[in-house]
């Protein structure tokens, strides 16, 4: 019989597969920072309840029709940032870039007109805009932001800033203070942009050309340009302020009272006119400030007066005012000041574990003791009572719970004071209220050796 020779078969090539990483400009919130937005967090959520705040929650995807309508077509987050697209039903939709229209698209849609006004609400979540991403400046990022709607008196202007700047101070940051400006009515700022407009064009020659098209297409924009070249420019400008009418002026006048008498620290900056269509007469922005350098640095926070937004969307006439707080920039800001935001959790007991029967009754007495109100902790992972005990230590709990195959068959448990050394077997029947009994006594320290 011939040989039979065996043939060897192709190595078939595996293609590397490459790693799939995040969008540019988006970012994850991994476990170790959620210290820093749950510490935010919880003071958002405190000054909203004193305030009397209510949650609202819009859908992230709108129609676009909704922001080109309120923010403005020729401003830079509807011609430039947002993020849109055409679905299957050929219907436009965006992803949200900000909160003030959806919020108010929700009030008139849903009838919280015949609430009693005004109505106040606040929401937190994600917002997108196609920006280049750069330090402080996320394409996806998080605002929180404060309304109130159905009332134009010059102390609920005073009411939202005091709001916001109580919550930037009680997070712990002391270097803030508010611009703040008023822009009047739209036939006001008509008025001042006629003017504003022929200022820079007898200033020509000295715009680049994107100065000039933001000029022809948005020319309040130039006065909140960031080029050293233009400051000159903007600080001889015409002032809105002298182009108020005499309502406006009175109402801005009246918000700065009301800040003086719970001494909120502002500063008048006439340039200060905001990126978006919708807003009238008061505006502001949280910044960092630096009182050595006389220098401001990073916006936090910023809003104003929407009195005209309402009916722009289709409804009635309806005053609002809102401000925005941006949660990444607080965030960078309160760990640059290295405030301290740990929240220690005291954890009194630790569950011990030894035995596949121990381990499938565990779950039930951790459960248990939950219920019960007893801080408990557990590793049931782990097998050993050696790296158990040394979880419990690393918890600085003062009593260990430990069931071992001997004590889950007989319902019983070993409690181990972990300051003494003492421990005792319980019946698990009693365990919660022998636990509260222990743990209201005195610590007991181990006696030394003599």
């Amino acid at each position: 019989m011939p040989k039979q020779t065996m043939t060897k078969k192709p190595k078939i090539k595996t293609r590397k597969k490459t790693l799939i990483t995040h969008v540019p400009g988006m970012h994850d919130i991994l476990p170790k920072e959620f210290e820093y937005w749950d510490y935010c967090y919880s003071i958002v959520q405190k000054y909203a309840d004193i305030y009397n705040f209510l949650k609202i929650e819009t859908p992230v995807l709108e129609k676009t029709d909704l922001f080109s309508r309120a923010i403005g077509k020729e401003t830079d987050i509807v011609k430039k940032e947002m993020f849109s697209f055409v679905d299957q039903g050929k219907e436009k939709l965006t992803l949200r870039p900000e909160w003030t229209a959806s919020v108010m698209r929700a009030y008139i849609e849903n009838g919280l007109s015949s609430l009693a006004q005004p109505v106040k609400l606040y929401s937190s979540g994600p917002l997108f805009r196609r920006e280049r991403p750069q330090a402080g400046r996320f394409r996806q990022f998080h605002q929180t932001n404060f309304e109130i709607i159905g009332n134009a008196d010059p102390v609920i202007d005073a009411e939202v800033i005091f709001v916001a700047w109580n919550i930037l101070k009680k997070i712990g940051l002391e270097n803030v203070v508010v611009k703040i400006n008023s822009i009047g009515t739209p036939e006001n700022r008509k008025e001042y942009i006629d003017v504003l407009i022929d200022y820079f064009n007898s200033k020509k020659h000295l715009l680049s050309a994107e100065q000039k098209a933001r000029l022809k297409r948005n020319p309040l924009r130039l006065l909140d340009s960031k080029d050293e070249k233009l400051k000159g420019l903007i600080a001889d400008a015409p002032q809105i302020i002298d182009y108020l009418d005499a309502e406006s002026n009175e109402h801005f006048k009246n918000v700065l009272e009301y800040l003086d008498e719970v001494e909120v620290t502002y500063h008048l900056d006439h340039t200060l006119v905001r990126g978006l269509d919708y807003y009238t007469r008061t505006t502001y922005e949280f910044v960092t400030f630096n009182d050595t350098k006389n220098e401001y640095s990073k916006a936090l926070a910023g809003g104003g007066r929407y009195d005209g937004l309402s009916e722009e969307l289709g409804g009635k006439e309806i005053p609002g005012i809102g401000v925005a707080l941006g949660m990444e920039r607080i965030i960078d800001e309160v760990k640059e000041n290295k405030i301290p935001v740990k929240r220690s959790k005291k954890t009194d007991v630790f569950l011990i574990q030894l035995g596949e029967l121990a381990k499938k009754k565990s779950l039930k007495i951790f459960n248990d003791l939950i219920e019960a109100k007893i801080s408990v902790q557990e590793s049931f992972h782990r097998d050993s009572i050696k790296s158990q005990l040394k979880q419990a230590d690393k918890h600085n709990v003062r009593l260990s719970l430990i069931l071992g195959q001997k004590e889950a068959l007989e319902d019983t448990i070993i409690v181990r004071d972990m300051i003494s050394g003492i421990q005792e077997i319980v019946p698990l029947k009693n365990l919660a209220d022998e636990l509260k009994k222990r743990l209201k006594k005195p610590v007991v320290t181990k006696k030394e050796d003599k």
